[in-house]
This record gives C-alpha cells, sequence and structure tokens, in this order.
C-alpha cells in the first residue's frame, strides 16, 4: 500500500478525521477525537504508528520485523510498522482496522452512540 491508500483506508471508517496536531510532518488519524493512527511524512521509509493491546503487540513485534514499538509513544500500546515490499496490504488493513477498533472499544457510551448514529 501506498501513503494515498493507507490515507483512504483510514479515512473510509466511520468517525474518522484528519489532522495535523503536531505539525505538518505527522498526519493524525482519529475517531470522535482519540487517536488511532499517526502516519509520519518526515522519514525516508513509509512507516505508521497504530495502537493495539500490550499483548498483541508483543506478539507482533516477535512475529513481524518491521514492528517495532512506536517512538515517542507508550511502547506498550503503540508500534510502528515500517512497510515495504514484503508487507502484505492484508496485514496492513488489519492492523488498522485493529487499532480502531480498540480504540472504538474504549470511546465512553455516549460517544459510542454518536459514533454509530453517523
Amino acid at each position: 500500500m501506498n501513503i494515498e491508500e493507507i490515507r483512504d483506508f483510514c479515512l473510509s471508517f466511520k468517525g474518522v478525521t484528519e489532522e495535523m496536531p503536531f505539525g505538518p510532518e505527522t498526519v493524525v488519524f482519529k475517531v470522535m477525537g482519540k487517536m488511532f493512527m499517526l502516519l509520519p511524512l518526515d522519514v525516508e521509509d513509509l512507516r505508521i504508528c497504530i495502537k493495539n493491546t500490550p499483548e498483541k503487540n508483543l506478539e507482533l513485534r516477535g512475529e513481524y520485523p518491521n514492528i517495532v514499538g512506536a517512538f515517542h509513544m507508550n511502547k506498550s500500546h503503540w508500534n510502528n510498522l515500517i512497510i515495504d515490499f514484503s508487507t502484505k496490504k492484508d496485514l496492513i488493513r488489519l492492523l488498522i482496522t485493529e487499532s480502531y477498533d480498540l480504540v472504538v472499544k474504549g470511546l465512553t457510551k455516549k460517544l459510542q452512540l454518536e459514533l454509530s448514529q453517523l
């Protein structure tokens, strides 16, 4: 996947906004105001920063050499997925979806209701 495909995929989810709160070098995707993915623009290689459970993050880091703890984030909850020619599109989509779903699950009941009505 390229940067535009990743962006389009993120924006296809219900309630997602795209912001640059940290400056022009990082695109942040949020659902109902909560971050679920970061897309750094100031690095040579394409990478995304995605959220998952601490257990799943350890499992992913052990299984994939291109998944590492996220720089400047809580490494228990956030991974960097470095995307290269060997990274399957299905894996990228799955991890983005899991990050989105995890954040939605953590929303307040009120925000979850608002999201369901969008």
